[in-house]
């Protein structure tokens, strides 16, 4: 399993890539292997104001359908378009091409919140 160390990380799997006021989010490689097979993805709208941990996309496996909760408040400014017709890239590149959506960050405080990946890595030992 992997873990990149310039991430935050939540206790929900979430991981959050900071740029300035910018976040990027996705699932982590844990999630996305419990998970197990992603074969859809419902993504939040663009400009949709979305709470710090509210669910704010759903990610649905052969399994069951799974809430993914917002790391951060704020306005949703991107989705990955890919992931809408490759779920699969959650599963095969969850740090990388399976992102799922970017937050403009409205409260900066919130990310002394986030896990680093120590923290998380025992979360989930």
């Amino acid at each position: 399993m992997r873990l990149l160390r310039d991430l935050k990380y939540t206790k929900t799997h979430e991981w959050v890539k900071v740029e300035k006021n910018k976040a990027r989010v996705g699932i982590t490689d844990f999630a996305q292997h419990e998970i197990t097979d992603i074969v859809h993805v419902e993504l939040p709208e663009i400009g949709k104001q979305v709470k710090k941990d509210q669910p704010s996309a759903v990610v649905e496996s052969v399994k069951s359908a799974f809430d993914i909760y917002a790391p951060l408040s704020g306005r949703i400014v991107e989705v990955n378009d890919n992931v809408l017709n490759n779920p699969e890239l959650v599963n095969q590149f969850p740090y990388e091409d399976g992102y799922l959506f970017a937050i403009e960050i409205s409260d900066e405080k919130e990310i002394d919140s986030l896990l680093d990946a120590d923290t998380y890595n025992m979360l989930i030992q």
